[in-house]
């Protein structure tokens, strides 16, 4: 039966008192830190990937795909950037993608992608 009267959330639980009844309350906006840190090592995995990559390719994935500060460029911003037109920023960048899906590079990504998506 549930309680009628409402309960603080640092309300003592057992006969401990380090342990309060907010303490087994789901924060559902925290995020799953499994997650966190699969994200991370996912980052790191594709750091690693793109420095196998010229400094020229790496960057422009990098800009062309937000992974340095999220925002994601088009191919004229790119291209304004490197000082080349946008249908060579895009050359640059099929070059690199097909580098990226090379049986080497991805099986160092074995793990975070299905192989039915590359």
């Amino acid at each position: 039966k549930m309680a009628q009267q409402p309960i603080s959330l640092q309300s003592p639980v057992g006969e401990s008192e380090e342990t309060n009844f907010g303490d087994f309350i789901e924060d559902k906006g925290a995020e799953n830190p499994s997650d966190v840190t699969a994200i991370v090592l996912l980052k790191e995995k594709i750091k690693d990937v793109l420095e196998t990559l010229t400094e020229r390719e790496r960057q422009v994935l990098e800009q062309r795909f937000g992974l340095v500060d999220g925002y994601s460029r088009t191919l004229e911003e790119v291209g304004r950037q490197f000082r080349v037109t946008r249908e060579r920023i895009r050359q640059i960048e099929a070059k690199a993608l097909r580098k990226m899906r090379h049986p080497t590079r991805i099986r160092q990504l074995e793990g975070f992608l299905d192989a039915a998506e590359v």
